[in-house]
């Protein structure tokens, strides 16, 4: 089980959007200039306009991190006759309906592997379980999923009408400190990593716990420039401010942070600094926003600010999964977390945009992954409400389309052209 998943009772999107044909990905163009006002044509009151509709189709949504199949695994028996996403799913996050309902047209899907196989071994198998399940879901619904190996896939199964499926690692310490095991990941598909969950391992430090080598050791710098030359994202989420920059220092090709937020804006370890946000034009990478109230609501993040520790403390004392479960229920109400609206997201896109460029955020919601939402992002259908507020903002038409996926795209590119350029 992922540490922040709990069941929630989704609110369904009110206002519906036609199913999700062929897509047009954006053209490149000049962006617009962003202004600061609000424009009242665009208001928010009921659903999104036309216009926002409109822009949020023509181009490519390109989401860093879900987690359903995690919640696929432990709810289901890793099974799709369990539970159909076919259908709709109220105790998902993410089910196709609304996938489509929200003009995804991308999607990383997580490969999570608990940080507790530090301990107990076996992680490597989660991962390839993890892994397995992917595919499996992917060859279940063909209409809808297309495995996507390369940023040229990713365009050319979106202009096709479905859903581009990539895997991302979520947990470096799945390889077990084996760069063959690496590589073996890369071949199966995977095409990011994310270096650390919420626990230090043998060669990187998280962001969570207490840090062992002062960011990455000298073999986590070894598994950056592997990832480089096999053309692996390296996913700078979960990780330490002295990881990040760490590995910002030995990358040859941009990095992403898959689901992680703006520490400016709200002081949870989770999210990135300014400093690294301002390395972040000569990287080319690219932060991709994570939707989670206590990772984006200031009073959240001071509520959650040391969550992973009391997640091991109550599983510590909780070794039953339903205990474990009781005593994170109760902890939950006894911390109330805000949860903010579609602006209090936007604050942060506005803060990485000042501090790194419109070239360098992203979006990645990590549904199915976390327990709390801003008002108004529900589910994977309520994407077009962040289109929206952007438009309400002033941002230009163009500078959307960079914000909700053609930034990724841009990173995954740059990481093949790497690869094929690499010269030890």
């Amino acid at each position: 089980m992922k540490p922040i998943e709990f069941t929630i009772t989704l609110a369904l999107l009110a206002a519906t959007l036609p199913p999700a044909g062929p897509g047009a990905i954006a053209q490149t163009r000049t962006p617009g200039t962003r202004g600061e006002s609000v424009i009242a044509k665009h208001a928010d009151s009921d659903g999104p306009t036309a216009e926002a509709l409109r822009i949020h189709r023509a181009g490519l949504l390109f989401d860093g991190h879900n987690d359903l199949p995690g919640k696929i695994r432990n709810n289901a028996d890793s099974s799709f006759d369990k539970i159909d996403i076919s259908k709709p799913q109220k105790d998902l996050h993410t089910d196709i309906p609304r996938l489509r309902q929200g003009g995804v047209g991308a999607q990383f899907w997580s490969a999570y592997v608990p940080s507790s196989t530090i301990h107990t071994g076996g992680g490597t198998r989660y991962a390839l379980e993890q892994i397995d399940l992917i595919h499996r879901m992917v060859r279940r619904y063909p209409e809808h999923f297309e495995m996507a190996a390369t940023a040229a896939d990713v365009v050319r199964i979106h202009r096709e009408g479905k859903i581009a499926s990539l895997i991302g690692l979520e947990g470096g310490h799945a390889i077990e400190s084996s760069l063959g095991v690496l590589r073996t990941f890369h071949a199966l598909g995977v095409r990011y990593m994310t270096l650390t969950h919420s626990e230090t391992h043998d060669w990187a430090d998280s962001a969570t716990d207490k840090p062992k080598h002062g960011g990455l050791s000298a073999f986590g710098e070894q598994v950056v420039r592997e990832m480089n030359r096999l053309g692996m994202l390296v996913d700078i989420s979960h990780v330490s401010p002295d990881t990040m920059r760490d590995v910002l220092r030995v990358t040859r090709a941009p990095v992403i942070a898959s689901h992680s937020s703006a520490y400016t804006i709200a002081e949870h370890p989770r999210n990135v600094p300014d400093d690294v946000l301002r390395l972040m034009p000569a990287n080319g990478g690219v932060i991709m926003v994570n939707f989670s109230s206590g990772f984006i609501h200031p009073e959240g993040a001071r509520v959650t600010r040391d969550i992973f520790e009391v997640i091991r403390t109550l599983r510590a004392k909780h070794p039953e999964q339903d205990d474990f479960r009781e005593a994170m229920r109760k902890w939950r109400r006894e911390h109330p977390i805000p949860r903010g609206t579609v602006g209090t997201l936007v604050d942060h896109i506005d803060h990485i945009v000042k501090t790194a460029g419109v070239d360098h955020v992203g979006l990645g919601s990590d549904y199915d992954g976390i327990s709390t939402l801003p008002e108004k992002l529900d589910d994977v259908s309520t994407y077009p409400h962040i289109t929206q507020e952007l438009l309400n903002r002033g941002y230009a038409e163009g500078d959307i389309h960079k914000i909700m996926g053609a930034n990724a795209l841009r990173a995954l590119r740059r990481a093949e052209q790497v690869a094929r350029e690499w010269k030890d």
